[in-house]
Formats: C-alpha cells, sequence, structure tokens
C-alpha cells in the first residue's frame, strides 16, 4: 500500500478535492479529531467526514491505555521523534496568518512541515496502540 501526503492549502482547500483526496480512504484516523478536526472541517467546508467515512480518534485509545494529553505530550511519553520542536496548535495558527497577511512563503513551508510531521507521527502512534493492543490479548 502507497502512503502519500497531500496537503490541500487555500483555495485548494474546497469540499471537492478534500473528497476527492480521500476518495481510496475507509477510515479517517485524528487525535482529538471528533472535538477538533472534523467540526471544523464541517464548518469550513460543509462536509461532514463522518458521513462518508469510518472515523477513529485514537484520543481515546490513548485514554484507554493511560496515555493522557495533547498529541504532542503522547509522542513524548511513547518517544515518538519530532524534528520540530516549540511548535504547537497556537504556534501553528500564527504560521497561517503570516502566510496569509504577509505572504510569508517560509511560515506556510514551516506550517506544512509540521502538519506532515503530525500525519506521520499519527500513523506511528496508531502502529503502537496496535501493538499495545495485541499484547493485551
Amino acid at each position: 500500500m502507497e502512503n502519500r501526503l497531500i496537503q490541500l492549502v487555500g483555495g485548494d482547500a474546497t469540499k471537492a478535492n478534500l473528497l476527492r483526496t480521500l476518495r481510496c480512504v475507509d477510515t479517517i484516523y485524528t487525535y482529538n479529531g471528533s472535538r477538533f478536526d472534523l467540526p471544523f472541517i464541517n464548518f469550513r467546508l460543509g462536509v461532514n467526514l463522518r458521513e462518508h467515512f469510518h472515523h477513529r480518534d485514537l484520543m481515546h485509545d490513548c485514554w484507554k491505555n493511560n496515555l493522557y494529553g495533547g498529541f504532542k505530550a503522547v509522542e513524548r511519553q511513547l518517544g515518538i521523534p519530532r524534528r520540530l520542536r516549540g511548535i504547537g496548535g497556537v504556534e501553528a495558527v500564527a504560521l497561517w496568518w503570516r502566510y496569509q497577511i504577509d505572504h510569508d512563503r517560509k511560515a506556510l513551508d514551516l506550517l506544512l512541515e509540521y502538519n506532515r510531521e503530525d500525519v506521520v507521527n499519527l500513523m506511528a502512534l496508531r502502529g503502537r496502540l496496535e501493538r499495545f493492543r495485541c499484547a493485551t490479548r
């Protein structure tokens, strides 16, 4: 199975483009996506991803394994490395606005790298949680 990362930016982030990008996906994995990502996407793009896909919020799986905190805290608890340090949700929003207002391409590039690292580490978290599940059988 091939893994590809597609990041929709600005005017490319449309309902049609999102659904086309996800056309071969069965399950969407998030961390705290039930409370943030999916409602935000529904609000901004008018698409309820739960109507189109299965959704697995890994935050709840973490809680079942006594892993608490935000995504970065769970990464640290499990030893999942992160190259970009000192960037969280607040900084990500600031980078977006630097790109939007000042047309700062470096801010956008850093934001896209941060988002890529989130996706890669979400896949690593999913793998770790699967190993926990297999170990407890």
